[in-house]
């Protein structure tokens, strides 16, 4: 009986994991579009610095939103205008178009969108990420982030939100 008892809570929690990986979350921005997101998963992390990444999407477009840390002020922060350079499981290296810098939550938070090109969309649908390439003015220029947790995390993200439109 305790057999079946701790497998059926095991599936419970498994299952009730998937579910909270599809989550997906909206907002009505000050235009009054809606753009749709998930939470931000950790990417890369060290004692100095740390990167997080989730999705963001107006369901036409897709984007991937990056949460460096630290960040730099936001007069110089706003400079950040240069695109993203993505290296995927495939070996290949996608430029993702620089798209907004923001600030939020009381400007605790930097948050800089790029634009994932559509014909690239698939393969970043299918294939982990390995490397970002971020030109970080007014901090230290280049930052390269090799991604050591969560790779695959842009992949079940863009699941979510491309099962969810096909419904």
């Amino acid at each position: 009986m305790k057999k079946l008892f701790f497998t059926g809570l095991i599936l419970l929690i498994l299952g009730n994991k998937s579910f909270a990986q599809c989550e997906i979350k909206n907002r009505v921005l000050a235009d009054g579009s809606m753009i749709y997101y998930s939470y931000p998963e950790v990417f890369y992390t060290t004692k100095s610095k740390s990167l997080k990444i989730n999705i963001v999407t107006d369901k036409e477009s897709y984007f991937v939103a990056l949460q460096p840390t630290p960040f730099p002020e936001k007069k110089i922060g706003k400079k950040i205008t240069d695109d993203l350079v993505i290296h995927l499981a495939d070996k290949n290296a996608y430029k993702l178009t620089h798209y907004d810098t923001q600030y939020i939550q009381n400007d605790s938070v930097m948050q800089v969108l790029y634009l994932i090109d559509s014909k690239d969309l698939e393969a970043f649908s299918k294939f982990e990420a390995l490397v970002a390439t971020i030109n970080m003015k007014g901090t230290e220029f280049i930052r390269d982030y090799n991604f050591k947790l969560h790779k695959d995390e842009i992949v079940k993200q863009l699941a979510c939100f491309l099962k969810k439109e096909d419904k």
